[in-house]
């Protein structure tokens, strides 16, 4: 079926995939924009899954300040080269990224980053309270699994909800964007820094 530019332009502003992708992706599904947009999240994923091994040492730190200057953020994203590093796309995803630190305050990058004593404190924690539902043990197992995995989506910055977009993880923003750019790209860190954070604590500690 003939594909229309407008579909294309729109299906691009959509998802951020390239013209050609999104051309392919609507001719693919017979024009169903719902459609498409899960071909291209699959496509991503796959692009993504290939280029995670390579070498990624280029890249950004980027800042970002919020509320008046009570919030600040640095995230260092790396690529491949840095002629993407320099590309608007990719800078662009940086500080979307840097934004999200801002706004959701992760502890983690990735759910590999949790410490084990955290997580086995995390279990005990969420075992205790599904024990009072008085559920079979084999229940009380997926429950924990179930909590445990909500507070991954919680903490680990690659598994929140993208504060512009509810549709979107921000692992999500990553494969797509190297689709689009053709580079490995990986979240390496960040620092968040709020004003005053900590400080009543150790005034308290001085007293005692």
């Amino acid at each position: 079926m003939e594909i229309s530019a407008v579909k294309v332009k729109e299906l691009r502003e959509m998802t951020g995939a390239g013209m050609m992708d999104c051309k392919k992706a609507l001719s693919q599904t017979g024009g169903d924009f719902e459609k498409a947009i899960v071909f291209l999240r699959e496509k991503g994923l796959a692009q993504a899954q290939k280029k995670a091994g390579r070498s990624a040492k280029e890249g950004l730190v980027t800042s970002y300040i919020h509320a008046g200057g009570k919030v600040g953020v640095l995230v260092e994203v790396n690529c491949e080269t840095d002629f993407v590093a320099k590309n608007e796309d990719f800078i662009a995803l940086t500080r979307d990224i840097a934004m999200q630190v801002a706004a959701m305050s992760p502890l983690y990058v990735r759910r590999e980053e949790v410490p084990a004593d955290i997580i086995a404190k995390e279990k005990e924690i969420y075992k205790v309270q599904a024990k009072e539902s008085g559920k079979p043990e084999k229940v009380i197992e997926k429950m924990v699994e179930g909590k445990l995995d909500k507070y991954y989506k919680e903490t680990c910055l690659v598994e929140q909800v993208f504060v512009k977009d509810n549709d979107k993880t921000i692992g999500d923003l990553v494969t797509a964007a190297i689709a689009k750019i053709g580079e490995n790209i990986q979240v390496r860190r960040f620092a968040r820094f709020k004003v005053g954070e900590g400080l009543k604590d150790e005034a308290e500690g001085q007293e005692q």
